[in-house]
């Protein structure tokens, strides 16, 4: 691992002392001098936290509880969520920036919850839920709200209507990874809502051994719909559609920019490898910015 300074160039590698195990990734920085880090030792995910240097490992979670990612940390930085998946499935956990004081947020039977972040003012927790025995591919999903102490789960979206996996692209330019919704500057949501009816390009295949984390078919001819950007007041229900691609059209992965003025997301054709846009804050003059090199397609936008 190493922190680049983007003013003056220069790369350091951190955690090189007492390395903890040969595969080690960052997970959260939690201040200036100590981060979260995902260790795999015997094939068992743990999160550790430790100095920048590497020193002063101590567990965050417990070995062979499950495999703990999607950690964001509260504004106030005393508090960190985190998903587990593990025995029961997929649960959405908050604790101390130690991993103590856990409180369960979110954990039910068929239900993958997945993915957090705070709101704004750090009363609330996003993520996702995923009714996963009816939906084995992990196409759809519904926008939920939790307290940090548990005492309130909010169901914002209902029907799965929520594009969950990010699948796009032909054989060639295939991406993936999971879709998470994002909280804009005023404390509202934005996610990839689907039209009525929506069939993504990729089927999953039920059934057969899953050997890539991928494990679907390219079958085009079979899709149908699309996907547009909303914002979502989690007060009063209130939508706004923001991207009006119409057909074919699957757009995902919006991000609003620090001034709340501009919204970028990721749009892909049926097929088709994905662009970064730019919209303004209200949906509209949307343009693309770049469809990657060789146009093999872009993803992921990050304001800065």
């Amino acid at each position: 691992m190493w922190v680049h300074d983007l003013e003056s160039g220069a790369l350091e590698e951190v955690c090189s002392k007492e390395r903890l195990a040969p595969f080690v990734t960052p997970a959260l920085l939690l201040g200036p001098d100590r981060l979260l880090v995902q260790v795999v030792r015997n094939k068992v995910g743990q999160i550790f936290s430790v100095r920048l240097d590497g020193t002063d490992a101590r567990e965050f979670t417990r070995a062979g509880e499950g495999l703990p990612y999607g950690l964001s940390l509260s504004p106030g930085g005393r508090r960190v969520a985190f998903h587990i998946a593990g025995p029961r499935g997929y649960e959405v956990w908050t604790s101390d920036i130690e991993g103590k004081d856990r409180v369960r947020i979110a954990g039910r039977p068929g239900h993958l919850y997945f993915g957090t972040s705070w709101s704004p003012d750090g009363r609330w927790v996003l993520f996702v839920d995923c009714h996963a025995n009816e939906d084995p591919g992990h196409d759809w999903a519904d926008v939920c709200v939790g307290r940090e102490d548990g005492g309130e789960h909010r169901l914002l979206t209902t029907g799965q209507s929520m594009w969950f996996a990010a699948t796009y692209g032909d054989p060639k330019t295939r991406g993936g990874g999971s879709n998470v919704p994002a909280w804009t500057r005023d404390g509202r949501v934005l996610y990839p809502r689907r039209s009525p009816g929506s069939k993504v390009p990729w089927e999953y295949q039920q059934g057969r051994p899953d050997l890539d984390h991928f494990n679907r078919e390219f079958k085009p001819e079979q899709a149908r719909g699309g996907t547009e950007i909303c914002r979502l007041d989690p007060v009063d229900g209130h939508v706004d559609v923001l991207s009006k691609s119409g057909p074919a059209t699957w757009d995902f992965r919006a991000t609003e920019s620090p001034d709340g003025k501009l919204i970028a997301f990721c749009r892909a054709k049926t097929g088709g490898s994905p662009a970064i846009w730019v919209m303004d804050a209200d949906g509209g003059h949307p343009r693309p910015i770049t469809q990657g090199i060789d146009d093999l397609g872009a993803d992921h936008p990050r304001w800065f």
